[in-house]
Order: C-alpha cells, then sequence, then structure tokens
C-alpha cells in the first residue's frame, strides 16, 4: 500500500514562507510525476507545481518566481518552498504522484490527506 504523507503547513502573514514535504512510503517501483495541488473553499482544487522524474518542472502562472518545486528522489520526497506569500494562496495544499509498485504493474494516481496553508493579510 501506498501513502503519501505531507506536513509544514500553517499560519502565516503576507509576504512570510512556508516548506511543504510530502514523503511516499510502501511498496514503491517507480515515481513519475510529483507535484502539488490546491483547493480554496469554493473553487475547484487546481495544479500548484509538477516535477517529473527527468526533472522538468511546470507552475501555475499565479506562483511562478514564488514557489519552487524540488524532490529528492532517493527519500522518494517532494517540496514546495512557498516564499512571498499571500492571502490567495490560503488553501489545502494536495500532494500528488504517479506511481508503480513493480515492473509490470500500472500507474497509479495518489494523493496526500491535505494541509492547510492559511495567510494573513
Amino acid at each position: 500500500q501506498v501513502q503519501l504523507v505531507e506536513s509544514g503547513g500553517g499560519l502565516v502573514q503576507d509576504g512570510g514562507s512556508l516548506r511543504l514535504s510530502c514523503a511516499a512510503t510502501g511498496k514503491i517501483f517507480r515515481i513519475n510525476d510529483m507535484g502539488w495541488y490546491r483547493q480554496a473553499p469554493g473553487n475547484q482544487r487546481e495544479l500548484v507545481a509538477v516535477k517529473t522524474s527527468g526533472g522538468t518542472t511546470n507552475y501555475a502562472d499565479s506562483v511562478k518566481g514564488r514557489f519552487t518545486i524540488s524532490r529528492d528522489n532517493a527519500k522518494n520526497t517532494v517540496y514546495l518552498q512557498m516564499n512571498s506569500l499571500k492571502p490567495e494562496d490560503t488553501a489545502a495544499y494536495y500532494c500528488n504522484a504517479h506511481i508503480t509498485s513493480g515492473p509490470w504493474t500500472r500507474l497509479y494516481d495518489y494523493w496526500g490527506q491535505g494541509t492547510q496553508v492559511t495567510v494573513s493579510s
């Protein structure tokens, strides 16, 4: 069984910084994309940032230049460094990963439980 365990959310003032972490545990053969999504109340879940196993990154326009996604493949962990936070960044942040548990098994889409980020003005 694969699990994604997130940490690092919290309350921060406008202009502050937070770092989110997400570790994948369990029976893991290969991890392709790892990324972060967020969902604010009343809104749909949206992509924040994603990093492929090859190192390619993609960011939402709203976070470019402020957020940085990184991976430690040896630890099966993805990070999201968030700087210059704004009140509109307030949301539940979810880790996502595409993981296969064996050489002949399909990729599955896994989600973390979510961690709340609140930015006060």
